[in-house]
């Protein structure tokens, strides 16, 4: 094979194949050969853009990461709202519905036992999510939609509940369990004065987990 004059091109398409794959075998179940083989390139050409299969999962995730977070701040300029509360339940039920993080998370739901794995989505929540959901609490604070003097706290409590906390393939529960840490969740932001979990939002999350069959069914 001559010489690739078009990496980028190549990796973007190392990057799309093994995202497929992720979905639709597991990134446990796909090897660097399936990846080969849907692409027709060499373990040369694969190795001399990654240095293998987790290097190409952690620039899956990364992608993942920097679409959700320029649909975040689209959403923030595009949703219309009667106030900033409703704003970020139409934000949040946006983001759960699309259908494009909905498959990479399934692929996140084989790393997520992993200790780094969850201290990096831990530090995420707190540095890059939660930093836009206080800005638009702090918008609720001055429409008078949002009660709270600690809007930045907040903001990081709920996004590392809803993500860590609440997580049914974390902490290996059952879908009921997992609605009942939801309803508690709602319940607990209402008392800080931060009612942004809405059932809408609930039902989606409940229906989001199972189609990824993130539920304990033994429970």
């Amino acid at each position: 094979m001559g010489r690739n004059k078009y990496p980028e091109q190549t990796i973007e398409h190392i990057l799309d194949a093994s995202t497929k794959l992720f979905i639709e075998k597991g990134y446990d179940k796909t090897s660097i050969q399936d990846i080969m083989d849907m692409l027709g390139l060499s373990k040369g050409a694969i190795y001399h853009h990654f240095t293998g299969k987790e290097e190409i999962l952690e620039v899956v995730i990364k992608r993942r990461s920097d679409y959700a977070a320029q649909m975040l701040k689209d959403l923030i300029v595009n949703t219309q709202a009667v106030n900033a509360k409703e704003k970020i339940q139409k934000i949040l039920l946006s983001i759960a519905s699309d259908k494009e993080i909905h498959a990479i998370n399934r692929i996140l739901c084989s790393q997520i036992k992993s200790p780094q794995f969850v201290v990096a989505g831990i530090k995420s929540n707190v540095k890059d999510d939660a930093d836009y959901i206080s800005q638009l609490l702090s918008e609720g604070i001055a429409d008078g939609s949002i009660q709270t003097d600690y809007p930045v706290e907040c903001a990081e409590i709920f996004m590392m509940l809803l993500n860590i906390w609440t997580n049914p393939v974390l902490f290996n529960r059952n879908q009921l369990q997992t609605k009942q840490r939801l309803i508690a969740l709602q319940q607990i932001m209402k008392q800080l004065g931060v009612d942004i979990l809405s059932e809408e939002l609930i039902d989606q999350l409940i229906f989001d987990y199972n189609s990824m069959g993130g539920f304990n069914v033994s429970k």
